[in-house]
């Protein structure tokens, strides 16, 4: 399994509205995808207009080819894209340790 991670900055103000987009997107777009096993959003305190989402791939290539070059990567741009001040900063990652 691959972990992606996506920074975002929306612009402020917008906090309410983009967690109400991001979990339409999640939700009803992103959840088709084939290879999508789940995501989380966090809110930074320190500074409310920073997320970070977590998603969770069955591998890289579900998200970088089937999810990025798809139809429905048009359509979650579409939805969340409108909020963000910066261009998302995303990495990903693969598990080395966990602990319950």
């Amino acid at each position: 399994m691959i972990l992606e991670l996506a920074d975002f900055r929306i612009h402020a103000g917008q906090q309410a509205a983009f967690e109400k987009a991001i979990e339409l997107g999640l939700s009803t777009v992103a959840c088709k995808a084939k290879g999508y096993r789940g995501a989380k959003v966090n809110r930074c305190i320190e500074n409310p207009e920073r997320f970070v989402l977590q998603i969770f791939w069955d591998n890289l290539e579900d998200h970088t080819v089937g999810f990025r070059e798809s139809a429905l990567f048009t359509e979650w741009r579409a939805i969340v894209g409108p909020f963000f001040a910066a261009p998302p900063h995303v990495e990903h990652f693969e598990l080395t340790y966990a602990s319950a």
